[in-house]
């Protein structure tokens, strides 16, 4: 993991401007961007205003942002890949980013964001919602704070699909410092469980940007609250395994629904979307029954904690999966339950490279 980043070598920024503005670009089959129209995929220079994008404008290209000050910017779509350098006191919101999101020599910014991979340098007091696939790197950095990605508006989750990001696979705390310093206090933490999205990156208040629907309460996220790396309120977990059968993806949406309203107590814990084959299905499991149902594609893994958790998620599976024919796997016992939770979630790490 280190040599990968440390073999980033940045670019002024000057230079990007450049390439992305005077070199002759190469044409590809399958790029249908409007070249004559390159400065809306760049933003810069902004004091003090509100400004982004508005869903379908960007439609998956690449994003500059830079050198800009006290700035709200709002991109409501979906992008390749983005860059945000030299800012100062913004609040952003960044919709799903299909590949890489860096952050060079920022300070005293707040963001929600999602994307694949996520990276900062030369950063200090930035605080982030975020979700990200892989896991979250900071070098040079202090003063960070992390949370789970929070928002919601109409477009996002076809947004999240377009760009091929999962909302079960987020390692938002599960961050690497390539640089930390020996017998000082960390470079990041985790803001508060209850600290809300709206107390950091405000609602947009000027058009056309006031007119997205957006709601940020937790209950309404597209992406589901986990409490990640922080420490667990109980001792009893219990996993969940949902089999996929082309509806998978909607009960384990309605079963989290569905323990939040009638079990706020327990806490959801982590989440994976991954693919397994029928000897992972045996390591995990620990039985050759779900062997051919790990063959139908991607299996989405939950792990819940609480008083009884056991008891109440089996109860909960049972409501949803009535009068249906999917198949799903729930821990039968609080002892065997954390056996199943290591080897589920350490196999997911091992497949993501983790």
């Amino acid at each position: 993991m280190g040599c990968v980043f440390s073999c980033f070598r940045r670019r002024s920024n000057q230079q990007q401007l450049e390439n992305v503005q005077e070199e002759a670009p190469k044409v590809y089959s399958w790029d249908t961007r409007d070249r004559s129209k390159v400065q809306d995929y760049i933003i810069q220079d902004v004091k003090g205003e509100t400004v982004g994008r508005m869903p379908g404008t960007v439609d998956g290209q690449q994003l500059i942002i830079q050198n800009c000050q006290d700035a709200n910017i709002y991109i409501f779509d979906q992008v390749a890949t983005i860059t945000i350098d030299d800012c100062t006191n913004c609040n952003f919101f960044i919709g799903p980013v299909k590949q890489s999101l860096f952050i060079r020599d920022c300070q005293q910014c707040r963001l929600v964001l999602a994307c694949q991979q996520f990276r900062t340098r030369d950063c200090r007091h930035i605080d982030a919602f975020f979700l990200c696939e892989s896991q979250p790197i900071i070098e040079s950095s202090s003063k960070m704070r992390f949370a789970c990605f929070r928002f919601f508006y109409p477009e996002l989750e076809s947004q999240f699909k377009a760009s091929g990001l999962s909302v079960f696979n987020n390692h938002w705390s599960n961050v690497h410092d390539f640089t930390p310093v020996p017998d000082e206090a960390p470079n990041f933490s985790f803001l508060p469980e209850d600290a809300k999205v709206e107390d950091f990156v405000p609602l947009p208040t000027v058009d056309p940007f006031s007119t997205v629907q957006i709601n940020m309460d937790a209950a309404q996220s597209v992406v589901p609250q986990t409490l990640g790396k922080r420490r667990k309120p109980f001792d009893e977990s219990c996993l969940i395994v949902f089999f996929n059968d082309g509806g998978s993806y909607d009960r384990a949406v309605t079963f989290l629904d569905t323990m939040r309203k009638q079990n706020p107590d327990c806490v959801l814990v982590q989440t994976r979307e991954l693919k397994m084959q029928k000897e992972d299905a045996y390591r995990v499991f620990g039985s050759d029954s779900y062997g051919s149902a790990v063959k139908q594609g991607p299996v989405i893994g939950i792990e819940f904690c609480g008083d009884e958790v056991v008891r109440k998620c089996q109860e909960r599976v049972v409501d949803i999966m009535t009068g249906t024919t999917g198949l799903v796997f729930v821990s039968q016992g609080a002892a065997s339950a954390q056996r199943q939770i290591d080897n589920f979630f350490t196999f997911a790490d091992m497949q993501m490279g983790l």
